[in-house]
């Protein structure tokens, strides 16, 4: 039986990140950089709102695992895959 891939979307009406958690290696630096964003203890542990466009496609960006990816609404994916 095949596994599928856990994919969750977090969108601001603008971007959306993209969080694949099986590819997460729980480096920190999501946190490190947005922690008003990232909170692993949180529900849910994303909250987009509370960075600027810029901000959070800056940080995803520096992903090492490419757990998180983002897509500007109406465009192809962009970051690490």
């Amino acid at each position: 039986m095949e596994e599928r891939e856990i994919v969750k979307e977090y969108t601001n009406g603008e971007v959306t990140i993209v969080w694949k958690p099986g590819k997460c290696i729980h480096s920190g630096v999501c946190v490190k950089t947005l922690p008003e964003v990232y909170n692993p203890k949180g529900k849910p542990w994303l909250k987009i709102e509370n960075a600027t466009t810029d901000e959070l496609k800056s940080q995803v960006s520096k992903c090492p695992s490419g757990a998180l990816s983002f897509y500007m609404n109406g465009e192809e994916i962009k970051g690490n895959k």
